[in-house]
């Protein structure tokens, strides 16, 4: 009989011989070759029959059957994964401090023969989380140092963040806020929110409220009505926000009576996190659409993760992917410098270098924004591949997608004299620039060649 391929979360080499806990081995199961090909719709109803096969269609579609029966012990994962009894006590030990929770629909997501498959690197907690856990700071954005009151963070002069509960579908092993785990669940008391609403009502310079968590659409959708609608009475509140990732890892929640509530309190913005193309299924594309249909805009915020999407070709797709079900590409973060996460984390120059790659080769709409959070609540900085060769106060010398090297004319300010002149004299002619990658002659036409300037990499 063929031995089922061991997938190790541990990050450590295990020879045990598999099939001990009775979980379902390669000869047992056919799949296919190339699985990692497959729409992910595929792999999700073929896991759904081999896993969930009992469960109706009327429980499969209700998110709360989903939130109940998440997978949240080690014992529970072994049935969907082939571990040893080495690597359960193992993950025991992570888990312990940073625990587990995924949701039924989201595990049918993951390729069980691929040890590199992106959804269980984002899903199941590995050996890394404790063996590197002494790089890195609990809280990096200094969250705490800008609550002026429990749960409301401003660091920004225009808006605040609310934090109104710890809980999610699914904690993602990459968590800015992993520290919130140690607490166990929570959701803000009414007279908490009220405190926060108060200090809202109190500051006219904040037109800009983000509902976070945890997920905030954990709450009831009555409850979060409440909020939202005592939300809309504050005049100088313009825009409300609420950032979550129930559209990939539960999309289920997204229901007519989500979407008939959030239609009265527009205009509402909605941020999900959508990380690897294989997270774009029929039914998340669905949930996006029903948002959409009821007045509220879907962006995505990626996240930025090593041995999952950290390559032109796979952000590529993924941004590509969700154009096509009508969410905008918004940001790349690069992955915060949280205990916990470090064998998660790239170099910056990844993140830019994937910048790069994607710009001038797909359309400007599907290449996001790569920004780093400042630790000690810096705010978020764009970082772009440097275009720029040399500028001076007339012109600057540019490096297109292509690595041409051009030069522009720079319109200078309305009191100065020397305006529409380059090195003394006026240009009134487009400007090109040859030559090799190392020594660029650049040349405006009909300028002599004693007015030439050789501009050096």
């Amino acid at each position: 009989m063929a031995e089922a391929k061991k997938v190790d979360f541990t990050g450590q080499e295990d020879e045990e011989p598999p099939g001990t806990d009775g979980t379902i081995n390669e000869a047992q199961e056919e799949h296919p070759s190339k699985a990692e090909e497959e729409p992910p719709g595929t792999m999700a109803l073929r896991n759904r029959a081999l896993f969930f096969g009992n469960i109706p269609d009327e429980s499969w579609k209700d998110w709360k059957w989903h939130f109940r029966n998440r997978i949240t012990t080690v014992e529970e994962l072994s049935k969907f994964t082939t571990l040893s009894s080495k690597q359960q006590a193992r993950l025991k030990l992570v888990c312990n401090r940073y625990p587990l929770s995924i949701t039924p629909y989201y595990i049918c997501l993951m390729n069980r023969h691929d040890p590199n498959d992106p959804i269980m690197k984002q899903a199941i907690p590995t050996f890394e989380e404790m063996s590197m856990a002494g790089m890195g700071v609990e809280d990096p954005l200094a969250e705490a140092s800008y609550s002026p009151v429990p749960g409301l963070v401003h660091r920004y002069p225009d808006r605040v963040l609310l934090v109104l509960t710890s809980l999610c579908p699914m904690l993602c092993r990459h968590c800015t806020r992993k520290r919130e785990w140690h607490h166990g669940g929570w959701v803000r008391t009414p007279a908490e929110v009220e405190v926060m609403l108060n200090y809202i009502r109190q500051n006219r310079a904040i037109r800009d409220v983000i509902l976070s968590g945890g997920d905030p659409l954990t709450l009831s959708t009555h409850r979060l009505e409440e909020i939202i609608s005592r939300l809309r009475d504050i005049p100088h509140v313009e825009i409300i926000r609420i950032g979550t990732r129930f559209p990939v890892v539960l999309p289920q929640r997204i229901d007519d009576e989500l979407c008939a509530m959030l239609s009265k309190y527009e205009p509402i913005w909605l941020n999900t996190q959508f990380n690897h193309y294989h997270e774009i299924t029929p039914e998340s594309a669905l949930a996006c659409d029903r948002l959409l249909r009821c007045g509220v805009p879907v962006n995505n915020q990626s996240v930025l993760l090593r041995g999952i999407n950290d390559s032109v070709e796979t952000q590529t797709k993924l941004c590509h992917g969700l154009l096509k079900i009508k969410v905008r590409p918004y940001y790349l973060y690069q992955c915060d410098e949280v205990q916990g996460t470090e064998h998660l984390r790239t170099p910056v120059e990844t993140g830019i270098n994937i910048i790069e790659g994607m710009r001038g080769h797909t359309s400007g709409l599907a290449v996001p924004t790569f920004v780093i959070d400042l630790p000690q609540g810096g705010g978020k900085v764009p970082l772009q591949p440097n275009y720029i060769r040399s500028q001076t106060e007339g012109e600057f010398i540019l490096r297109n997608y292509q690595g041409r090297i051009l030069r522009y004319r720079n319109p200078l300010g309305s009191n100065h004299h020397g305006k529409g002149r380059c090195n003394g004299k006026r240009v009134t002619e487009p400007m090109a620039i040859t030559g090799t990658p190392a020594t660029y002659q650049s040349q405006p036409t009909g300028v002599t060649s004693e007015d030439r300037a050789v501009v050096r990499s």
